[in-house]
């Protein structure tokens, strides 16, 4: 079902995935998306499209590791992140079997302390998602504690209803661009 709603989706967003595109081509040429390596259910490891939102050759580091990430980040990239334009093509994760729609962000692949919590949690055994209870409730403003914290609760709770309500309440934290950090 997530498969055949994200290729929805994707149809349904190919307008704006060429108008992101064309603004990251036009800003800072191609590629315009980019892919990094991401850990997935049970630490199995793929590659996350994403738009890319950096300069090309920034380190290839989680944002708040850059010291000072706001010289790395296109103009263009400011705005798709605000919003969370840059997540969209994680669609294509979604179709490729790698992510749901509802989960815990994947982590980086050398965020050995944020997955050694997860192990713990039991987390690592959830697929990831474009979104996630985590995301709804401090996003980048919240410790990688209090992430797992989120995560081990939803891993708890977890049914469609509780997907449903953290895919409606996604929406408001994209539009206010809460917990998004820069």
């Amino acid at each position: 079902m997530n498969r055949l709603i994200a290729f929805f989706f994707l149809l349904l967003l190919s307008p704006l995935y060429m108008i992101v595109s064309a603004c990251i081509y036009l800003e800072d040429g191609r590629p315009v998306l980019f892919n990094q390596k991401r850990v997935g259910i049970d630490y199995s490891f793929f590659s996350l499209f994403k738009f890319r939102s950096m300069k090309k050759n920034t380190p290839n580091v989680a944002t708040h590791l850059l010291g000072d990430p706001s010289k790395y980040l296109l103009t263009t990239g400011k705005i798709i992140r605000k919003i969370s334009l840059d997540e969209l093509p994680n669609l294509l994760n979604i179709i490729r079997g790698e992510m749901n729609f509802v989960g815990p962000r994947p982590a980086l692949y050398n965020q050995d302390d944020l997955m050694a919590l997860r192990v713990e949690a039991g987390v690592h055994k959830l697929k990831p998602g474009i979104t996630g209870w985590a995301q709804i409730n401090g996003r980048d403003e919240i410790s990688i504690q209090q992430k797992v914290a989120y995560e081990k609760e939803y891993l708890e709770r977890k049914s469609l209803w509780f997907d449903a309500l953290i895919i409606v309440k996604t929406f408001t934290t994209v539009l206010t661009g809460k917990g998004v950090s820069h």
